[in-house]
């Protein structure tokens, strides 16, 4: 069983590391791409985010984002677009394309949607779908608040990825053993259920801490509970309207 000080020293480095973490994710390090082909629209958007400091770039149409975006280094980014884009180039194009960077948070704006075009939205892992015409102050509302989505969602998978690649190197016992450790089995109780002595646990123990690059009991519990919770299903929080 997890004694007091070590579930303290958990939530401690729980703590820490999501503080570090979550910095990655910031207004400032990702920039907000409004694809608003009304230009009262756009300006108005424009205007409402960059009162908070953001770095905010505005297009006219999709066409013209792809153009600009297409040497751009930029890989995380919050983009806004309308659903309904003039030119060649189709939202569900530029949503398809947008996609396909390693960190990109996108909201469409619609003021009526079919409901295969509602599908297409949802498969290109939109965040948010907001009402059209757009309320600048809602804009700006529900780009604070898919940022703050976003970064936790970041956060999470991070976390996750990290869980996994720590524990990847172990072998089968020594995987028995830290399921064994997780369920608050000790040394002895843990020799008995897999017929070893409890030298032999104590060395995979060591082994297993080793491996996992952790410093003590309570973060190794840690990354295997995480990893666990990596089996389970994601949810996409995506809502419609106010």
């Amino acid at each position: 069983m997890l004694h007091y000080g070590a579930a303290t020293e958990l939530q401690k480095l729980a703590t820490a590391r999501a503080r570090r973490q979550q910095g990655g994710v910031s207004a400032s390090s990702n920039p907000v791409h409004l694809v608003l082909p009304d230009p009262i629209e756009r300006a108005a958007c424009f205007r409402a985010l960059a009162a908070r400091n953001r770095i905010v770039r505005s297009f006219a149409s999709a066409d013209d984002w792809l153009t600009a975006v297409a040497d751009d280094d930029h890989h995380s980014m919050i983009l806004l677009c309308q659903w309904r884009q003039p030119g060649r180039t189709t939202a569900a194009e530029l949503l398809a394309h947008a996609a396909k960077r390693e960190h990109v948070c996108i909201l469409v704006a619609a003021d009526t949607l079919e409901v295969g075009e509602a599908a297409t939205i949802l498969r290109s892992g939109a965040c948010d779908l907001l009402p059209a015409p757009l309320d600048p102050r809602r804009v700006r509302a529900r780009v604070e608040a898919a940022l703050d989505a976003w970064r936790r969602q970041r956060f999470v998978l991070d976390q996750r990825r990290e869980a996994e690649a720590r524990l990847a190197a172990l072998t089968p016992r020594e995987r028995s053993i830290l399921d064994a450790i997780a369920a608050g089995l000790g040394n002895k109780a843990i020799a008995r259920q897999l017929d070893l002595s409890p030298r032999t646990v104590e060395v995979h123990r060591a082994k297993i801490m080793r491996r996992a690059g952790a410093d003590s009991v309570a973060e190794l519990l840690r990354w295997q509970f995480i990893a666990e919770q990596a089996r389970g299903a994601a949810v996409n929080p995506v809502h419609f309207g106010a």
